[in-house]
């Protein structure tokens, strides 16, 4: 029985030379389906009659999970159901384990994401000659490049951040440490703010070893990030409502819609096990920083 890879690279031709698909199209279905089949490599799953409706409804849920917006899920399902039709349809296989599958609906509670040109434009509102202006763009480069929670990025310490390594150790959920790639744009703004703001603000409070400080020089808090989004997002005229964690779906959703891998970015997310019969296989920092700097918009 031929494996998935190979069936794969003949279903790309058909697509490719009796479908008649564009470029762009395919390299929509190439990212998908590479993304799918990878999944299942790590599960050991190698041929179509090894596929159970199950393995796909685990791949969808943890697409779910990771953040990528409604739509491209549906667009990901409906990839793997042309591909496992096609496979049928070929006699690879004599069963399609996608057929009863449902397309997920939106949920009413989705946080939206936001488009990379919606970031660029929020980003450019800080300004750049003021302390505050410094640490705002410092703080909204970090939290959309390494896809942090609000509670994670206002708890990082300056020593954090290792600059020769362009990595960030950040505290999650349960105290448990991680590590996250950062991007060039990132430490670029990170390293004026903590040239040119940090030791201003730092001299009119308590700032220990927190990197983040408000005007009085303590530790920012949560709602005082908060209102430094909402006051941006107005400026900028984005008709979009802000949740928590926008900022760390986009992260998610560009870097998947992109072509990374699911497991190199739940390992960036620091999620947990979301399936208990999906158990992960460690990912090494260098193969974490070459995902992050080929597939993230200023990586």
């Amino acid at each position: 029985m031929k494996k998935l890879t190979d069936i794969l690279e003949i279903y790309y031709d058909h697509l490719l030379f009796e479908k008649g698909l564009s470029e762009l199209t395919l390299e929509s279905y190439s990212n998908d389906l590479n993304r799918y089949i990878k999944y299942l490599s790590d599960k050991n799953i190698y041929t179509p009659d090894d596929v159970k409706v199950s393995d796909i409804r685990y791949f969808i849920t943890e697409l779910n999970e990771i953040g990528l917006n409604v739509n491209s899920v549906i667009r990901n399902l409906s990839s793997i159901k042309n591909f496992h039709k096609f496979i049928v349809t070929e006699d690879y296989s004599p069963v399609n384990p996608s057929l009863h599958i449902e397309t997920p609906k939106h949920p009413k509670t989705l946080p939206e994401v936001m488009s990379v040109q919606e970031i660029e434009e929020l980003f450019k509102l800080p300004d750049l000659e003021t302390p505050l202006g410094l640490r705002d763009r410092a703080m909204l480069e970090i939290i959309y490049a390494c896809g942090l929670r609000i509670s994670e990025l206002i708890t990082i310490n300056y020593n954090s951040v290792i600059f020769s390594e362009k990595i960030v150790r950040v505290i999650g959920k349960r105290n448990k440490e991680r590590i996250v790639p950062i991007g060039n744009s990132a430490l670029d703004h990170l390293q004026r703010y903590l040239d040119e703001a940090r030791p201003e603000l730092a001299v009119k409070g308590r700032a220990g070893g927190t990197l983040f400080l408000n005007f009085r020089g303590n530790p920012i808090s949560r709602m005082g990030f908060w209102k430094i989004v909402r006051k941006y997002i107005e400026m900028a005229h984005l008709n979009i409502k802000i949740h928590p964690h926008t900022f760390r779906h986009s992260f998610a959703t560009h870097l998947l819609e992109g072509g990374a891998d699911l497991r190199s970015v739940q390992e960036m997310l620091g999620h947990a096990d979301i399936t208990t019969t999906q158990i992960y296989t460690h990912i090494d920092r260098e193969h974490l920083k070459q995902v992050y700097k080929q597939f993230h918009p200023r990586g």
